[in-house]
Order: C-alpha cells, then structure tokens, then sequence
C-alpha cells in the first residue's frame, strides 16, 4: 500500500497525519511531497519513509499512489496561497488513487454542510479512513 500525503506552507497537517499513521503500525509505505522545502522537511521529521519537493513530484507520485491524503486545498488550483498549482491540481484530482481531504478552512475554501471541528479531530478522522481503506 502506497500512501502519498501532501502538504504545503510549514508542513504542519501533514506531519501530524504521518505521525499518527506509523503510530498505528500500518502495513503501508508513506511517500511525503511538499510544496516547498520547509513542508517536506516537516513530514521527513513525521516520519515518512521518502519524500520530494513540488510539482512534478506530485504529478509523478500521483500516478502511482494508492492513498493521496492532504488539506482539500491540494484538488483546487492557485490555493495555499498560491502553492497549488493547476498541474498538481489536475494530478490529484485524475489519480487513480483514493483520495481522504481534510477539510480545513484556510485560504477562502469552505465545504457546506462540514461542520467546523478541530485539527485534531480531523486527524483522528483520516486515521480511521486510512484502516478502514486498508482492511478493504
């Protein structure tokens, strides 16, 4: 099992989902792909297994991840203030991968109908759709 998280800005989300997925001792491999050098340092430190820096890293690792997992910012392009490509963009959302958004509220994107929880709370989220995803 590949799993692909992305982040941008200081890596924080993406840290922390990495972090509590290899404390649960999953059976899978976490390729971490930053937007920028500062993200992808912050998820080596979460403990991914390898990582790279922008966009033709996401495009590359896009293609051949099983999970992608990152901010809903990653699927809509010119967001993170401007670190999501339209390319990267159009990489995520054509992956043949599932994909498990966090739906956070930064950078003008809000999801009706979401209510407002905590990072944390969203964190624990995608670790149970990370097992659930993996038992399937």
């Amino acid at each position: 099992m590949n799993i692909l998280v992305i982040d941008g800005q200081g890596g924080r989300i993406g840290k922390e989902v990495i972090e509590r997925i290899k404390a649960e001792n999953l059976s899978c491999s976490i390729t971490a792909v930053g937007t920028n050098t500062l993200a992808t340092s912050a998820m080596l430190k979460g403990g991914a297994d390898q990582a790279a820096t922008g966009e033709n890293a996401v495009v590359v690792n896009a293609r051949s991840a099983d999970l992608i997992i990152g901010p809903i910012a990653i699927v809509i392009a010119d967001s993170l203030l401007g670190e999501i490509t339209p390319k990267m963009a159009v990489a995520v959302g054509q992956s043949p991968a599932k994909r498990i958004l966090i739906p956070v509220g930064l950078c003008n994107n809000t999801v009706a109908g979401v209510p407002d929880f905590s990072v944390k709370a969203l964190l624990g989220s995608v670790v149970e759709q990370v097992k659930n995803f993996l038992a399937s």
